[in-house]
Order: C-alpha cells, then sequence, then structure tokens
C-alpha cells in the first residue's frame, strides 16, 4: 500500500481543542508518552500490512469501534466473546457482520509484546479505526488516549446501535443520547463512503417493503436503475453476499457517499432519511457537488467526539491482556 504524508493530511490540532472539554483531563494525546512510546507506531506499522493484504478490511474497522463506542461508551466490550452465562455484544443480531477481530487481536498482541498489560483494548480500536481511514486516502487526527476497558458486554444493549431502516427522528435521539448532535449525524453517516453491506440488510427495500408480495412493491425513495442493480446481486432470501456501500469508490475516503445520497442510491434507509430534515439535506447536497476537504475536517471532529464517549478512565476499568476475554 502506498505510504502517504502524515502532515499532508493531519488535521491542525488547535481547530480541534473546542471539541474536547472535559475530556482533556481524562484522555491525552501523550498518554503513552513514557510506558509505551512507540504505541502508534506499531499501529500502524501492523495497519499497513494488514490492508496491503485485505484493503476491504479499513470499513470494518471504522464499524467496529463506532459500533464499541454506541454501546457502553467506548470500553472495547464490542471485542468481548460470550461466557456460557452471558451473551455478548458481538453475538447479538446488529452485530453478527461485524469483522476484523481478528485484526484487533494481532495488533494488541504486537503491543503486548513491546508494552505488556499498558495499552488497552479500547485504544487499540480507536487507533486502528484512524488509520484505517487514513490509509483509505482520508483524513487523520489526533486519537486521545488513555481509555481502561469494560468487563461487561451484554448482547441486549445492542439496541443502543443505529439501524439501518432507522429515520430521522430515531436516529437523531439515538445519537443526542451519546452526545452527538446534528452534524455528527451526517457527518460520521459519511463514513459509509468505506465498506460494504450485507444483502439481507437492505432487501426490505428491493423486496416486499409493504407487505404487497409482488416485484413492484419497492422503497419509492431509491432509484430504480439502483434497485435493479441491486437485484441483479441481492435475491429476497440471500444473507451471504456483500455489496459495496460506496459502488467504485468503497476502498477510498472520498465525499461521493453523499453524490449517492443526492441520488436515492444509498443502500440504507437511514441514509435516505438524512434528506428528510433541511439541514442534513443541506449538508449532503453541498458534499455531493464537492468541499471535500471540509468534510474531511468534520468528520475528523466528530471522530474525536466520538472516540470520547462513555470512556473509562483511572480504575474505572482494566487492560485486557486478550481483547476478547476480560482479565481474572
Amino acid at each position: 500500500m502506498e505510504s502517504r504524508s502524515l502532515n499532508a493530511v493531519l488535521v491542525p490540532l488547535a481547530s480541534l481543542i473546542l471539541l474536547l472539554g472535559l475530556t482533556r483531563a481524562q484522555l491525552s494525546v501523550d498518554y503513552y508518552s513514557k510506558t509505551c512510546p512507540h504505541v502508534e507506531e506499531i499501529v500502524r506499522k501492523e495497519m499497513i500490512q494488514i490492508l496491503s493484504v485485505a484493503p476491504s478490511l479499513a470499513g470494518p474497522f471504522l464499524r467496529l469501534h463506532f459500533h464499541d463506542c454506541f454501546v457502553r461508551g467506548c470500553d472495547g466490550s464490542v471485542l468481548l466473546d460470550s461466557t456460557s452465562g452471558t451473551k455478548a455484544e458481538k453475538d447479538a443480531k446488529p452485530n453478527l457482520t461485524l469483522r476484523g477481530f481478528g485484526s484487533v487481536e494481532r495488533v494488541k498482541a504486537k503491543l503486548e509484546k513491546a508494552c505488556p498489560n499498558t495499552v488497552s483494548c479500547a485504544d487499540v480500536l480507536a487507533l486502528m479505526a484512524r488509520d484505517a481511514v487514513w490509509l483509505s486516502k482520508g483524513p487523520t487526527w489526533p486519537v486521545w488516549l488513555g481509555r481502561k476497558d469494560g468487563r461487561i458486554s451484554l448482547a441486549n444493549e445492542t439496541k443502543q446501535l443505529p439501524p439501518p431502516k432507522a429515520n430521522l427522528t430515531q436516529l437523531i435521539q439515538m445519537f443526542s443520547v451519546k452526545g452527538l448532535d446534528l452534524k455528527d449525524l451526517v457527518v460520521l453517516s459519511g463514513g459509509h463512503t468505506i465498506g460494504t453491506a450485507h444483502c439481507s440488510s437492505i432487501s426490505d427495500r428491493l423486496y416486499n417493503f409493504t407487505g404487497l408480495d409482488n416485484l413492484s412493491d419497492v422503497d419509492p425513495f431509491l432509484d430504480m436503475k439502483y434497485i435493479s442493480k441491486l437485484r441483479s446481486k441481492c435475491s429476497p432470501t440471500d444473507t451471504k453476499t456483500l455489496i459495496e456501500m460506496d459502488p467504485g469508490s468503497f476502498k477510498t475516503f472520498d465525499n461521493s457517499y453523499y453524490k449517492l445520497v443526492a441520488k436515492r442510491r444509498s443502500a440504507f434507509h437511514s441514509d435516505w432519511a438524512l434528506l428528510t430534515n433541511s439541514f442534513t439535506r443541506d449538508y449532503v447536497l453541498k458534499h455531493a457537488n464537492g468541499f471535500e476537504s471540509e468534510f474531511f475536517q468534520d468528520f475528523a471532529d466528530s471522530m474525536i467526539k466520538m472516540g470520547n464517549v462513555g470512556v473509562l478512565t483511572g480504575s474505572q476499568g482494566e487492560i485486557r491482556k486478550t481483547c476478547s476475554v476480560v482479565n481474572y
């Protein structure tokens, strides 16, 4: 994978200070400066190797971080395995399509070798998500570190995750309880520019949309040519096939997602919902016509905010030795 100059895309730290607020007292960009000074270099080296072999994992790494932060905050709980008595988040229906767990363990193992019992899995996930975007030719940003890992992961708490069928009212409410506003909602949705989705997550838009059980019963807010294209790939009962969320550039982080939403060619109903509000619609239409550098800045800002949701610090959590199980 071609290397890129960090300085060429680094979001200026000064422009982000106002977003950090109270978090500065809990997290720090140089948290590991003495205990694991090469943490970011180690993560980035591994990410370059992983994505050079499997570039399609960039989207899943970003999604893992998102799904982690929306349930119990950014505490690595999405990485925990189920136990004999508890069904964990990763085994809940919204998370069954998550990928990249093995890569997280790979990066964590490298850090354990270099700095034993030092870097949390929650921080690993935040760094991997940042590097996944940057290595996909998107922006980068300073990751504030010092999160601790939680010891609880409950499948029934994944109802906090915004579903692909959500309308804007539902989305606004789900984001607001995490301290994320309307701008964060439309900006973070832009993360759909990389990655794939299973046919099963969009089949309701293509077949039997209102229960009429005929081929004409489709989502009227989806472009008909796009429906035909998706139907050529997805049967009504297909649960395995993956479709590109941003056809043609799903491995490249750019603003083409907004162009698709504006043309009603986005995969999820929750994407189309962005056109039902004046603020989010204006943002979509503006960035469908350019202003990529502004979107990159906004995305970096919103990722910092999301990465600081509900973090555990100090003695509130632990540093897991292995990301899939709690320490004993």
